[in-house]
C-alpha cells in the first residue's frame, strides 16, 4: 500500500478535497444537452445549483432512467473546475450509448454546498452512534473559521431534499421513469458514503447506488477515528437493502487517499456476500495504481455505468 509521506500528507489530503469547495461557473457539455438551475431552494438545506444532462436524441415522448450525482459542479466541464478535471460523464455516457452498451439516461448533478459538504455527506445515523467525544472531534475537524463549531450533521435533511423536493421537480420537468427500478444515486469519496447511505435510507426510492472510492475512514489521514468506520459497518449490517431489487457498485484505487480504503472495503464486501448479494446485484473492483481524483474516476466510469444501465 502506498501511504502518504508524512511531510506531504497534509498537503495531499487538502489537495484531494479542495476540488469540492470551489464555487464553479455553470458547466457546458460537448455531448447531449445541459440545463443549469441556479440557486434551487429547499426547506431542508441551503440553496444550491443543479445541472441536468439530457442524452443526445432525448425525446420527451419517451421516458428515461435517472442518475442523481453528488458534487455536480465537477461532472461535465473541466474549464470550470479548479484543477481542470471532470468526470466526463457526458462524453463517456454518449460513447456507451452509441455503442449500445447502455440505455440512454438522464443525469442530475447536485452541486455540493462548499464548506458544508462533509456535514451533508456524512451518514448521520452511524455518526449519531458515536461517543460524544468522537462526535465533537469530528465536528471540530470538519469545521473551519467560517463555520459554527456546534453545527449538526445534515445528511438526513440532504436526502430529504433530494427525495422530497428535487426528484419531484425533475420528474415533473423531464421525461423520466419515476419508479425505484429506474432511479439511481452516485458519488465518489464522501459522495460514495452518502450514496450508500441513501440507498439504505430510501430503499423504495433508489434501485441502485454507485459508490466510487468510498471514503470509509470518514476522516483525514492522521485524524482517523476507528469507531467511525466500525459504525458504518454496523449500520450496513442492519440496513443494507434487499438484493433482489437493488444493485450496488463499489471501487477503490491504491494511491494517495485511496490507499487507505482496501481494509474497509474488504469488510464491506464480506458483508455484501453474507447479505446474499451476487454478481448481478453487486460489483466491487480494485484499480491498482489509480489515485483519488476526477481523472481516475473518469477512466473507470464505464464500469459502474454498464453495471447499472447495461443492456
Amino acid at each position: 500500500m502506498n501511504i502518504f509521506h508524512p511531510r506531504t500528507s497534509t498537503f495531499l489530503v487538502l489537495f484531494a478535497f479542495l476540488s469540492h469547495y470551489l464555487i464553479a461557473q455553470n458547466p457546458s457539455v460537448s455531448r447531449g444537452k445541459i440545463y443549469n438551475w441556479n440557486n434551487f431552494t429547499s426547506k431542508y438545506v441551503d440553496a444550491r445549483n443543479i445541472s441536468i444532462w439530457l442524452p443526445e436524441g432525448y425525446d420527451s415522448t419517451k421516458s428515461y432512467p435517472v442518475l442523481y450525482l453528488h458534487d455536480g459542479q465537477m461532472l461535465f466541464d473541466s474549464t470550470t473546475t479548479w484543477n481542470k478535471q471532470e468526470w466526463k460523464i457526458d462524453e463517456i455516457s454518449t460513447q456507451l450509448i452509441e455503442a449500445k452498451q447502455i440505455s440512454p439516461f438522464i443525469v442530475v448533478g447536485i452541486w455540493n454546498n462548499g464548506e458544508k459538504r462533509r456535514f451533508e455527506y456524512m451518514p448521520q445515523k452511524p455518526f449519531e452512534k458515536l461517543t460524544k467525544e468522537s462526535q465533537s472531534k469530528i465536528v471540530k475537524l470538519f469545521s473551519n473559521t467560517t463555520l459554527d463549531r456546534n453545527m449538526e450533521m445534515q445528511a438526513d435533511n440532504y436526502l430529504k431534499f433530494i427525495v422530497k423536493e428535487l426528484k419531484p421537480k425533475i420528474d415533473k420537468t423531464f421525461a423520466t421513469k419515476k419508479d425505484q427500478a429506474n432511479t439511481f444515486i452516485a458519488g465518489s469519496s464522501f459522495g460514495g458514503l452518502i450514496s450508500c447511505y441513501a440507498i439504505c435510507e430510501y430503499q423504495s426510492i433508489f434501485g441502485g447506488a454507485i459508490c466510487m472510492s468510498t471514503h470509509w475512514p470518514g476522516m483525514f489521514p492522521g485524524s482517523f477515528i476507528p469507531e467511525l468506520p466500525e459504525q458504518f459497518i454496523n449500520y450496513l449490517k442492519k440496513k443494507l437493502p434487499n438484493p433482489s431489487n437493488h444493485r450496488i457498485y463499489f471501487d477503490y484505487g491504491t494511491e494517495t487517499l485511496d490507499a487507505y480504503y482496501e481494509p474497509y472495503q474488504l469488510k464491506v464486501d464480506q458483508l455484501m456476500e453474507q447479505k446474499g448479494y451476487k454478481d448481478a446485484q453487486w460489483m466491487s473492483l480494485k484499480f491498482v495504481g489509480e489515485d483519488h481524483s476526477k481523472k481516475a474516476w473518469s477512466k473507470r466510469l464505464n464500469y459502474p455505468l454498464i453495471f447499472i444501465f447495461g443492456r
